[in-house]
């Protein structure tokens, strides 16, 4: 039985469901659509196609090996047991970053779509504090508890999915199908780029596994929450994807792709109704970054890898409220100093590797373990192997720029992680 200070297990079944779609679909796909058709033309719907069948993978090896746990930490955790305490610190600390840099690129978009409305919003002191504000909303609804935060995400999913399900059945009428004639096949270097950033855009799911110590029924829940979730982001992606190339001959330049391609589909509303609708997903999507980066230095602090301070669980609300201010006052400092593509390569960078490493995981418990997991994932270990091999080529098309600044950021957690580390060995003695 585990001595850490407890978190209320209120997370039920629907509600991981909500939570792991909102995990995925935040700002990546309002974001990245033009971005992605710029790097590889109508070849896109491949990256996206392939992106899908990827976290596809991904989202199997999670499942089977998730369903082994009932504590909070997700990937951290998985490593921790399966690689031992250094490898997976490392690894909660590159979640944490990641999920950091996540929060800076889903903001950035957020406030960018809400600049059609209050065109401040684009730069300058205005958009600074509202930075701030929207850092401290996303932390508030935190602090005071889980049901709040899952009462939150469950009315979100609902109305963010609207208009997404709305553009995509009527948006189907308009396709012209000269858009989706292919020219000359693009170059790896491109096409591999476009590769990367689309990861990020199906990616975000292993948020939905962190909390583990706050749902009723891991074990059984998480792995069917989260392979409904991957089905039906795969789907409603790749349907977006589709009607952006269809309806949009300036996709390439497009800053809102999702908002042009609404304005084209149901005329001058379009652009607002599908900008409201990106609010909406992003606040989504904002909440649950906080949920998941906030239980990380929470679970690490637990087990003395961190300040213990961080492991404190706020006596009225039963949430970790120390970790929540620590994670979401980092999360206003990157977001006032980073930039959208710059976020979304570091985050993505951070989780790629996550990923390597639980998929890894999967052989070594089944054969420490057995096969008697809750969920065995079909094909686990040459999912893992494939997803393995695919992490090793995406992160090859990395910048030394991006490298460099997520090692560093790995090297500062190591050396807090060593310090904490000696002063509980200290204590001990």
């Amino acid at each position: 039985m585990s001595n850490h200070p407890t978190l209320l297990r209120s997370i039920r079944k629907w509600d991981l469901v909500a939570v792991a779609i909102n995990s995925v679909i935040g700002a990546g796909i309002f974001g990245l659509p033009s971005k992605v058709f710029d790097l590889a033309g109508v070849y896109s719907l491949a990256a996206f196609v392939l992106c899908g069948l990827f976290a596809a993978m991904i989202v199997l090896c999670f499942a089977e090996v998730g369903s082994r746990f009932t504590e909070t930490g997700g990937p951290y955790l998985y490593a921790r047991e399966a690689f031992g305490p250094t490898v997976g610190f490392t690894m909660g600390w590159l979640l944490w970053m990641a999920r950091v840099a996540a929060f800076a690129a889903n903001t950035s978009v957020l406030l960018s779509y809400l600049s059609l409305f209050w065109p401040e919003l684009a730069e300058g002191p205005v958009r600074q504090a509202a930075i701030c504000a929207v850092a401290m909303l996303a932390g508030g609804v935190n602090l005071i508890g889980i049901r709040d935060v899952t009462l939150a995400t469950n009315i979100l999913t609902v109305a963010k999915m609207t208009p997404l399900f709305l553009l995509v059945a009527v948006g189907v009428f308009y396709l012209e199908p000269a858009r989706f004639t292919p020219g000359a096949l693009p170059a790896a270097a491109p096409f591999s780029s476009a590769m990367l950033l689309s990861v990020y855009a199906f990616t975000g799911f292993e948020m939905a596994t962190v909390p583990g110590g706050e749902m009723r029924d891991p074990r059984r829940d998480l792995p069917a929450a989260i392979l409904t979730a991957i089905a039906m982001v795969v789907v409603i992606y790749i349907l977006i994807q589709v009607v952006c190339i269809g309806t949009l001959p300036d996709l390439a330049t497009s800053a809102r792709p999702l908002g042009d391609a609404g304005e084209r589909v149901f005329g001058t509303w379009g652009a607002g109704f599908i900008s409201i609708g990106a609010a909406l997903s992003v606040a989504a999507n904002l909440n649950i970054v906080v949920l998941a980066a906030s239980r990380l230095p929470f679970a690490m602090a637990s087990r003395g890898e961190l300040p213990k301070i961080l492991g404190a669980v706020h006596p009225r609300f039963q949430t970790p409220h120390v970790s929540i201010l620590f994670t979401t006052a980092m999360m206003t400092i990157v977001t006032l100093t980073g930039g959208f593509i710059y976020a979304v390569t570091v985050s993505t960078l951070a989780r790629l590797l996550i990923y390597a490493t639980t998929c890894g995981s999967l052989p070594v418990f089944r054969k420490r373990q057995g096969d008697n997991a809750p969920f065995r994932a079909p094909m686990g270990k040459a999912a893992a192997a494939i997803v393995i091999a695919v992490v090793m080529w995406l992160l090859a098309t990395s910048t030394w720029r991006e490298a460099r600044d997520t090692g560093i950021a790995v090297a500062v957690g190591l050396a807090t992680y060593a310090v904490c580390r000696r002063g509980s060995t200290a204590r001990a003695a």
